[in-house]
């Protein structure tokens, strides 16, 4: 890709006269002077475009008529434009020259990359093309890993879980997982720990599919699955290249994650992503890749559990009242009585009242009591009263806390996390509560919760979960 032609000169010459804007503000919809400009430029801004709206993903979906380009931004697809059929072919085609894929094979998955400084941002674009009946749809993802490099403290961890991540990743051996759904943000905090890890006194190697970030003082593998390369290939070669730190971009498979939980009890500390929904559903899983009960009762160091929710735009936010249901969740959940919460509004800095994303997060902190719980196969029910008995801070209270100080809406923290009535009265989710009523003189003293039973504007911020652990 040309740099030079990245940048905004390019723009307002490639769109028609206006930019034409659909009658719902969920959707904005571009056209472009197709036989005029071409398709190099128009390809280009494209990019261009969607990383100034903070697209995380470039959709080019094939039709009989053409191709509908969509983007996501802070989690939602929405309409960007539609290409006619007579430049459907010479779009794809430009694409897959950018991301160095075969242009003449259009009949299996493709995958490719693109590496640009683009408007004094080190972006990095994963490609990936799929054969369809409508022809080769193609899917771009933006990574941006400037957060990355801000450091944990910026990744919206509340006090209590920052504190237990920064212990763990102290340990001298252990393994701390990362897990979520994809696109959960799960790198990022991944690379936000080895950043604050990377220091001279120590050797760090990755094993990772792709590198998504280059990080000087570390070393980073490539898995190249086709000539043998694999994640569990790596991991043997890399423990005989004296590592204090191992980070495995994702364990996908019984192998890899023995050598893994095997490499952790033998003096490493290892980091690693897992596909799971939640602190217990890791363990569960692992258990059932056939690792043996002790190695992981010994090895697990912490478990960090995350989901992303649409971030409320600070500039246009309102508020409104609590319903009886929001107010029974906040009860239950947190013991507070909130009577007003935060909504959306929508200004001229944001996307119908977002701007942006936030993580809700769960650290599970790998105590002896659940060491022993993992080794003696306790019952699930009893480990899950365990787990929530000791400190840990569940993704709901964590959400919840976030909606009180405007960060997301109760409507976003549903979407993310599922509430139903079991869930209320459930033991793992009303602990906070029973803990509320141990410590009762404490929490009508407690600075924070004045902040909110005396509210009566939308001004209070800085509201976390730390008293629930007095």
């Amino acid at each position: 890709m040309n740099e030079d032609i990245l940048y905004d000169d390019i723009i307002n010459p490639i769109l028609n006269k206006e930019t034409i804007s659909n009658t719902t503000p969920t959707n904005f919809m571009k056209t472009y002077d197709y036989e005029n400009v071409a398709i190099t430029d128009i390809v280009n801004n494209i990019i261009v475009d969607s990383i100034n709206n903070k697209a995380s993903d470039i959709h080019f979906n094939p039709t009989e008529d053409g191709i509908i380009i969509r983007i996501r931004i802070d989690g939602e697809l929405r309409n960007y434009a539609n290409v006619p059929g007579y430049v459907k072919k010479n779009m794809i085609t430009r694409m897959k020259i950018l991301a160095g894929m075969n242009i003449t094979e259009s009949r299996i998955p493709q995958d490719g990359a693109i590496k640009q400084k683009i408007l004094d941002k080190d972006v990095d674009l994963r490609v990936s093309s799929l054969p369809t009946n409508m022809g080769e749809n193609i899917v771009v993802r933006i990574l941006d890993y400037s957060m990355s490099t801000q450091g944990l403290e910026t990744l919206g961890f509340n006090d209590t879980n920052l504190k237990k991540i920064i212990k763990m990743s102290e340990q001298p051996n252990g393994i701390i997982l990362v897990t979520g759904a994809t696109g959960s943000g799960k790198s990022t905090t991944v690379y936000s720990v080895l950043q604050r890890l990377n220091t001279i006194d120590r050797n760090i190697i990755t094993v990772e599919d792709p590198i998504e970030m280059n990080i000087p003082g570390i070393n980073q593998v490539q898995v190249i699955s086709d000539i043998g390369l694999t994640f569990a290939a790596c991991l043997r070669s890399i423990l005989r290249q004296d590592p204090d730190i191992i980070m495995i971009g994702e364990i996908r498979d019984d192998e890899t994650a023995k050598i893994a939980v095997r490499a952790s009890i033998t003096g490493h500390l290892v980091l690693s992503t897992i596909h799971t929904n939640t602190a217990l559903n890791t363990i569960e899983r692992l258990l059932d890749m056939n690792i043996e009960r002790y190695l992981l009762g010994t090895a697990l160091t912490g478990i960090v559990s995350q989901k992303l929710c649409k971030k409320l735009c600070p500039y246009c936010r309102g508020t409104r009242p609590t319903t009886p249901y929001e107010k029974k969740v906040f009860k239950n959940s947190l013991n507070l009585d909130i009577n007003e919460i935060y909504e959306t509004k929508s200004c001229d800095k944001c996307h119908d009242g977002y701007k942006g994303r936030i993580a809700i997060h769960e650290v599970l902190e790998i105590n002896q009591d659940i060491r022993d719980a993992i080794t003696n196969n306790i019952k699930k029910e009893e480990l899950r009263d365990l787990v929530y008995s000791s400190g840990t801070i569940n993704m709901l209270q964590d959400g919840l806390t976030k909606v009180i100080n405007g960060d997301t809406t109760f409507e976003e923290l549903v979407k993310a996390i599922d509430i139903d009535d079991s869930d209320l009265t459930s033991k793992g989710l009303t602990e906070s509560l029973e803990i509320a009523e141990k410590n009762k003189n404490i929490l009508i003293d407690n600075e924070n919760i004045k902040k909110i039973v005396e509210k009566n504007d939308s001004d209070y911020e800085v509201f976390d979960l730390d008293f629930l652990n007095n």
